[in-house]
């Protein structure tokens, strides 16, 4: 058994910088002011830091396959940390991630490994062509990741397996379609409250249950799911939403399973008005969440924590 993760090992630190074959705007890209900010120091451990780039070459006319380039490009990078055995830090970029961050865990896992995500995000990003009212691909990666739409895309992010929804937790999701909210009910995702007050089933036993069921935790967070006074420049801001306090407190929630192996701090843009608040948030996002991580330690997969 072991009672975490050393800290020697490192952190193991993915910048992406594309949301398929669209590169973020210098302005708007977050994560070299968290860098410069110090917020990877909060691990206690050395940051190696590694940047996969869209292939630029295979560039497609379908946006669905240029999700797919990237997202084997976003695998690569996270299984080359996950296989070594570090914490796996994913930032910049949007929830598009999702599949290839997925993908790099299950090559560096393996197909026994049962792996649950823990979403954060005032969206359930769910959506499928046949449920969607925007027809934004934005709003579906997690339906992708679960096999419920667009294969390609999910298969090219070197996802092989689908991710059974019963490793799903949604927190907070306050802003669901209606009927990608039919949808998420009809499978057997969670959705769990944020902090008391919200509605939802009670975060600390859904995350014990999906903790006991699972060996490894991606913990994804969308800054929306914060009240839209946090992310004044989000393009999907939300408001009533939990303050940051109460969103940390969730964080530590997770992080005190002690399986969570990935964590991922995703759409923080640092331009336009109230970007530099947007940014704030996202540095306390990246720094409290990686301080909680550390403080808590991560087992190692395939090994029984020890309490």
């Amino acid at each position: 058994m072991t009672s975490g993760t050393s800290i020697d090992t490192g952190l193991h630190v993915v910048n992406v910088r594309f949301a398929g074959a669209k590169r973020s705007a210098p302005e708007s890209d977050p994560v070299d002011a968290y860098a410069a900010a110090g917020a990877y120091d909060a691990f206690g451990a050395p940051a190696h830091i590694v940047e996969p780039a869209f292939p630029e070459a295979h560039t497609s006319d379908d946006p669905v396959i240029n999700l797919g380039l990237m997202g084997g490009e976003i695998a690569d990078a996270v299984a080359e940390g996950a296989a070594a055995g570090k914490p796996v830090l994913v930032v910049g970029s949007n929830c598009g991630i999702v599949p290839g961050v997925v993908g790099g865990m299950q090559q560096a896992h393996g197909p026994t490994a049962k792996i649950g995500l823990v979403w954060f995000d005032a969206h359930g990003d769910f959506n499928t062509p046949r449920t969607t009212l925007s027809g934004m691909l934005g709003g579906m990666p997690v339906a992708v990741s679960a096999g419920l739409a667009y294969p390609r895309w999910r298969e090219m992010s070197k996802q092989e397996w689908a991710l059974p929804t019963d490793r799903i937790v949604m927190v907070d999701v306050r802003n669901l379609d209606p009927v990608e909210e039919q949808l998420v009910r009809a499978t057997d995702v969670v959705i769990a409250a944020p902090a008391e007050g919200f509605p939802g089933e009670d975060l600390t036993t859904a995350i014990a249950d999906l903790a006991e069921r699972c060996d490894l935790i991606y913990l994804h967070i969308d800054s929306d799911i914060l009240d839209e006074r946090y992310v004044p420049n989000h393009g999907t801001k939300e408001p009533n939403g939990p303050d940051m306090q109460q969103v940390l407190a969730a964080v530590d929630t997770v992080m005190a399973t002690g399986k969570v192996v990935t964590y991922a701090v995703v759409s923080v843009w640092a331009n336009g008005e109230g970007g530099d608040i947007a940014l704030a948030s996202g540095t306390e996002l990246v720094t409290a969440g990686l301080a909680t991580w550390q403080r808590h330690g991560m087992a190692r997969p395939g090994s029984e924590r020890a309490s």
